[in-house]
């Protein structure tokens, strides 16, 4: 990832978890949504607003292939809660 690309990742990561304290959920669910984007990004060397749906599709085909149904799932949901705080601020 780039040195700009990856300086807008680590700003919607905090703000991320700034969302997610907000919004009141446990210190352990937003573990578990933060580690999903920091692995995401990882994965995909992208910055999360610049991820596709081609690239999530391949990401969680392998996640399932992989872990449970359950991190899958959590997966999904760190990453909407994501796109939900993008969208809202």
């Amino acid at each position: 990832m780039h040195n700009k690309q990856q300086q807008r990742s680590d700003y919607l990561y905090e703000q991320h978890v700034t969302h997610l304290t907000l919004q009141g959920k446990r210190p352990e669910t937003i573990d578990g949504y933060s580690r999903t984007l920091g692995r995401i990004t990882h994965h995909l060397d992208k910055s999360p607003d610049t991820l596709t749906t081609e690239g999530l599709k391949r990401y969680f085909a392998q996640r399932i292939k992989t872990h449970s149904w359950n991190t899958v799932r959590i997966n999904r949901d760190g990453l909407r809660k994501l796109w939900v705080s993008y969208i809202l601020f």
